[in-house]
């Protein structure tokens, strides 16, 4: 499909989802894909159901979209539109946060209505809980899937990869949750063998807001890798890969995976602002040539660090050299003048025959060397620990 056939498709699915706003039905047909961009039914639903929620944003609502999609979306893909709408339009009314009493009221009337279904209870959690997490309220969202009326009705859900992976990004983002227990419930829903692209998302998102911890960047980085190994036309995973470079000082590398999300960013989107994209995108870059600058000026500066400690040591050792040197040769220079004195004494002034004189010489030349000696060799000693180091 051409972006002209693209963008024709989108203004006669807004013309038939404005017609069946105005005529006050929902959409009378079935849906058989969860393709966004291709299917005129499913494109057409989803632009209904979004005017459905600017126009009045709450649980109520996403019940009644919980009920229409159970009972006009095909089974094997149920799943795909369900994570895709409720997180989706969540984010664009993530404005409107509603209390727990009024979550509790509308629950009490789903309850009610549906019985013993819990699909309709779980796109109520996920529509509240997208909102939580789009405004980035770890704790509040921590209470409420652990503890909240809707949370609770979900029944079997709250084993699904998509609510532990919601549990896991309110327990990064939490300062009263060790970030063991954010990492154990990532590694639950990272692994799960039904893991969808929103699950992946969230886990990502998580690690990339998190209070900070050791190996964040590195956990980060290898996370992302698989993402984008395993969906790689996806621009918001690039963007996590490059945060995860950047954190891990991998600044070409992050360089390179900024400009491809940048690259892969579309123009166009129902739930996704793309300049609100493009402007984090392009923040990451700027941070990310920033610190390249950084890293560049501080490899300059330790090489200069390590010259003048290298030219100081050097300085030190000649330094110090040159004062054991001094100690030694005045040591020489005493004995030398020492004996010259004594030599000249016991020749001018003695009285002893020749040969006992130079026997006196001798030994007083022998005392006098084992002194300066006993002298240089113990300087050695002494600076034997210096000269090593």
């Amino acid at each position: 499909m051409t972006p002209s056939d693209s963008r024709e498709l989108d203004r006669v699915c807004e013309e038939v989802a404005a017609a069946l706003i105005d005529g006050g039905t929902e959409p009378p047909f079935d849906v058989a894909s969860s393709d966004f961009a291709t299917d005129p039914y499913l494109i057409c639903a989803d632009r209904y159901w979004r005017r459905r929620f600017l126009d009045r944003p709450g649980v109520r609502t996403a019940a009644e979209c919980a009920r229409w999609l159970a009972g006009h979306v095909a089974e094997g893909h149920r799943t795909e539109v369900r994570e895709k709408w409720s997180l989706g339009y969540a984010f664009i009314t993530r404005h409107t946060v509603e209390s727990l009493g009024e979550l509790a009221e509308a629950t009490e009337e789903i309850v009610a209505r549906d019985g013993s279904s819990c699909d309709t209870a779980y796109f109520v959690t996920l529509y509240h809980a997208g909102k939580l997490r789009s405004n980035f309220w770890y704790d509040e969202l921590h209470t409420f899937l652990e503890s909240s009326l809707p949370a609770m009705a979900v029944g079997a859900h709250r084993e699904d990869p998509l609510f532990t992976a919601l549990r896991s990004f309110a327990a990064f983002g939490s300062r009263a949750i060790t970030a063991e227990h954010a990492i154990d419930l990532l590694g639950q829903a990272w692994d799960h063998p039904r893991r969808t692209r929103h699950v992946v998302d969230i886990c990502l998102n998580g690690l990339a807001c998190a209070s900070p911890f050791d190996g964040n960047g590195e956990l980060l980085l290898r996370h992302a890798e698989q993402a984008v190994a395993a969906y790689p036309g996806d621009h918001i995973f690039r963007f996590r890969l490059a945060a995860g470079q950047h954190k891990c000082a991998q600044h070409d590398a992050a360089l390179e995976s900024i400009d491809k999300a940048l690259r892969l960013l579309p123009a166009i989107g129902s739930r996704v602002s793309h300049e609100l994209l493009q402007e984090q995108y392009r923040k990451l870059r700027d941070d990310i040539q920033e610190g390249r600058l950084r890293a560049v000026w501080a490899a300059e500066q330790q090489l200069r660090w390590e010259r003048g400690e290298a030219a100081r040591r050097e300085l030190e050792h000649t330094v110090r050299s040159s004062t054991v040197r001094a100690v030694e040769l005045v040591a020489v220079f005493t004995a030398a003048i020492a004996f010259a004195v004594g030599s000249l004494q016991v020749t001018l002034n003695g009285t002893l025959p020749l040969r006992d004189r130079m026997w006196l010489l001798v030994a007083q030349g022998a005392g006098l060397a084992v002194f300066a000696a006993l002298i240089v060799g113990g300087t050695w000693l002494i600076t034997r620990g210096r000269h090593r180091e």
